[in-house]
């Protein structure tokens, strides 16, 4: 047999064999924060050193984020500090996050301080790390102080989003990970990179709603690289409070979907496709309707993240879903 006829079988063996691979994707229909440390537990990753929890704390008047009731246990089990970036948008002074001290303001009235160390990651300054797909962009631009952390807790919010259909793991991981000039970077696909708010939600900044979802995918997995060279990173997406509008979003829509629970993964991507599934497999009944989420997501394209992001080599849409519940 030639070298490259076996050159050939090997290749074709090792695609097969990805093809096959499904990532675990762990599932409890309790939202308790003793179900949040089980999941965390569950994963068989063991969160060390400096443990960043990235996580929302929410526009100021919007009441969908994850509560620090919900998440304290999980917190404090790792020995965590929440992590957030300012946000790129204008709004009422009371409620935005778009400054330092607007945001603390928020952090303050959501309740974060009273249970954790919190930082602004892009407070003070920001950091440029590695993209592998060069798409869109060039490089991701971060919130300064991820680089004194370790180890990232990717909890996250699953919901509705105006700009890209749906927010879960990829979205936390990047626009959540992003200083405000990495916002107007990823929401731009590479054409701003230093925010100007009046320039940047303009058709002519943001009029590439494909480029976006994929700069979202490579920027989500900037973040995921960096902290796989680290000590490691895990996701998490809590499936409660499901509007149709994200956690940005200062008066959202009403909720009309139930609660459905908590899933976990060592793959972003899967997890994601996860959550999406499972709206999808919802009925629509006198106290449950899924379908103007679904709208959302389809009108926004939003599973394209999705495959971006296992085009690009982030993780797969294939997953085996393993309940925890007993």
């Amino acid at each position: 047999m030639s070298m490259k006829k076996l050159f050939t079988m090997v290749c074709v063996a090792l695609m097969t064999l990805a093809a096959s691979a499904q990532s675990k994707v762990y599932v409890t229909r309790q939202i308790t924060p003793a179900a949040l440390v089980k999941i965390y537990k569950a994963l068989g990753v063991k969160a060390e050193g400096r443990v960043a929890v990235k996580v929302s704390t929410g526009e100021g008047s919007n009441p969908n984020y994850l509560k620090p009731e919900l998440i304290k246990d999980l917190v404090y089990e790792v020995d965590g500090t929440i992590v957030e970036n300012n946000t790129a948008y204008g709004g009422d002074p009371n409620d935005v996050r778009n400054n330092s001290e607007n945001h603390w303001r928020v952090i303050d009235r959501h309740g974060f301080t009273k249970y954790f160390p919190v930082d602004i990651m892009d407070e003070y300054d920001e950091i440029r790390i590695p993209v592998r797909d060069h798409t869109h962009l060039n490089y991701d631009i971060v919130g300064g102080h991820m680089a004194n952390y370790d180890f990232m807790i990717a909890l996250n919010h699953f919901k509705g989003h105006p700009m890209g259909g749906y927010g879960g793991a990829l979205k936390n991981l990047s626009i959540g990970c992003a200083s405000q000039n990495g916002k107007a970077y990823i929401h731009s696909a590479g054409k701003m990179n230093k925010l100007d708010a009046r320039k940047l939600w303009t058709p002519e900044m943001i009029g590439d709603q494909d480029g976006f979802l994929e700069s979202m995918a490579a920027a989500a997995q900037a973040v995921v690289n960096y902290f796989q060279k680290q000590e490691g990173i895990i996701y998490i997406s809590v499936m409660n409070n499901m509007s149709v509008d994200c956690d940005c979003v200062d008066h959202p829509a009403p909720v009309k979907l139930k609660d459905y629970g908590i899933l976990a993964s060592t793959d972003p991507v899967a997890l994601d496709q996860a959550c999406v599934d499972i709206i999808n497999q919802q009925k629509v009944t006198a106290e449950s309707d899924p379908t103007d989420l679904l709208k959302r997501i389809d009108k926004q394209h939003g599973t394209h993240t999705i495959d971006w992001a296992e085009k690009i080599g982030l993780g797969s849409k294939k997953y085996k879903l393993i309940s925890i519940d007993k």
